[in-house]
């Protein structure tokens, strides 16, 4: 099953994570099949701290794609944020 999930990056103390399209049975971190936007938590001044490719959300959607529960409220977040 496809879910979209959140991948960790960053450094040690500044995590970075981007969400992506991944096969439910790859590591957190492993390979994915598609980098869908990215969050940054610790964006400071102007910074982007969130940035999703609607476009590609909604096609994954309709091809059976799951969010994870952290995505979900992301998705959430940055629709609220653009109304």
């Amino acid at each position: 099953m496809v879910v979209i999930r959140l991948a960790r990056g960053g450094a040690k103390k500044r995590p970075f994570f981007n969400i992506v399209a991944a096969d439910s049975r790859n590591r957190r971190d492993g390979r994915f099949i598609e980098r869908v936007g990215f969050f940054n938590p610790v964006a400071a001044g102007n910074e982007t701290s969130l940035s999703i490719n609607v476009e590609r959300l909604a096609y994954w959607e309709q091809n059976g794609a799951q969010l994870s529960p952290t995505v979900a409220r992301l998705v959430k977040q940055a629709a609220k944020a653009a109304a």
